[in-house]
């Protein structure tokens, strides 16, 4: 009997590979992490969109969403103005030094947090071409062993998002100083406005 832990194993390595790279989901984690608020919805709503998403592609989502590419634009479109949005808010984050110290920033209620997580989620055509997509089509090829592949790939999303969210406490000492929290407003709003043009340019 084949062990299923290399179908398993793959998934995960290459969910991580996927999920890793920096986006705007990942900083709003981050983000969120350091300020130690809402961490647990924010980690496990992210868990949960990419298995949904998952899931999907591999029953067969991505093929009804490449014969759609109108739900593409309109995607598209309302990310990168999401993504302009959220900027502007970081930029005014940036500008207010006040805003940027533990005792005067003002607490994110929880509802406010997992709406933004969700935009950061949904909005992003780039996700939908990680996950449902791509991981949709890789798993494919596994036949009968597609579904291992998926698991694989959901428990590495899991992992990251809990190691992104918890582990950013072990920057609070750096981010103790109000400069730190201006410097990563500033290079989460120049992040945002950069995937908002490349949706555009796309």
């Amino acid at each position: 009997m084949t062990s299923p832990f290399p179908t398993l194993a793959v998934g995960f390595v290459t969910g991580l590979t996927l999920i890793v790279a920096i986006g705007a989901q990942n900083a709003f984690v981050l983000r969120q992490g350091l300020r130690r608020e809402h961490i647990l919805p924010i980690v496990m709503l992210c868990g949960a969109a990419d298995a949904l998403l998952i899931t999907a592609g591999i029953a067969g989502l991505g093929a009804i969403l490449t014969a759609q590419p109108v739900a593409m634009d309109i995607a598209r479109y309302g990310g990168a103005a999401f993504l302009a949005g959220y900027a502007m808010l970081a930029v005014r984050r940036a500008v207010r030094p006040r805003a940027m110290t533990a005792a005067d920033r003002a607490p994110t209620t929880l509802g406010a947090a997992l709406v933004t997580c969700l935009g950061f989620t949904f909005l992003n055509p780039h996700v939908y071409l990680d996950t449902v997509l791509l991981l949709g089509s890789l798993a494919s090829q596994h036949g009968d062993a597609r579904w291992l592949y998926g698991a694989g790939a959901v428990a590495g999303s899991f992992a990251w998002f809990f190691a992104l969210g918890y582990g950013a406490r072990w920057l609070s000492r750096f981010f103790a100083r109000p400069g730190a929290w201006r410097v990563l407003d500033a290079v989460i709003a120049g992040l945002m406005l950069m995937l908002a043009a490349g949706l555009l340019l796309t």
